[in-house]
């Protein structure tokens, strides 16, 4: 089973993650990010965003696959993922290979987001990296909340601003697993 939680930059998904980790020990955390990094040392990312490469796509899919079937744990995917053909390419592959797969969206208001993102720090050593990000990730929340429309009819829609263990029992429950299942 794979449990994908989405949502804009700043909704909470590493920190819903983090508190499903101890409630849910079985469960593998799977960052598509590393795969990203990884490929920028690689290749070039004409645009930036390396979820613009298809083998990201692939590799996204094949690797979340090969953790459950190889290891058979569940495995939580903390990555914002709204364009809807990269949505339907990677979960149509996890489906396709017969992978169960829940799919969460954390809602948060702009507000809170910015808020959030204003409040972390990406790169400490480096302030004006660190402004540069926070700008690239505040300028993808009004396209994240809009995309929220369009994704899976599977999907479920969580209140973001919950706190993190309210959070973490409605995913357990849905999935009937862990502490909360």
């Amino acid at each position: 089973m794979i449990v994908w939680v989405n949502g804009a930059f700043g909704s909470g998904k590493s920190t819903l993650v983090d508190e499903l980790r101890p409630r849910w020990p079985e469960a593998l955390v799977f960052d598509p990010e590393m795969v990203g990094y990884v490929l920028r040392e690689i290749v070039e990312v004409p645009t930036g965003d390396f979820q613009d490469l298809r083998l990201w796509r692939r590799q996204v899919a094949e690797l979340a696959v090969g953790l459950v079937e190889e290891y058979r744990c569940p495995v939580l995917v903390p990555m914002t993922l709204v364009d809807p053909g990269y949505v339907g390419e990677i979960f149509g592959a996890l489906k396709a290979a017969g992978t169960e797969v829940h799919h969460f969206f954390l809602n948060v208001s702009r507000e809170v987001l910015e808020k959030r993102i204003d409040g972390r720090s990406f790169t400490p050593d480096d302030p004006e990296k660190d402004e540069r990000v926070r700008g690239w990730c505040k300028d993808r929340i009004e396209p994240c909340m809009a995309a929220a429309g369009g994704l899976p009819g599977d999907t479920v829609f969580l209140d973001g601003e919950l706190p993190p263990t309210e959070l973490a029992d409605l995913v357990l429950a849905r999935v009937g697993a862990g502490a909360g299942g």
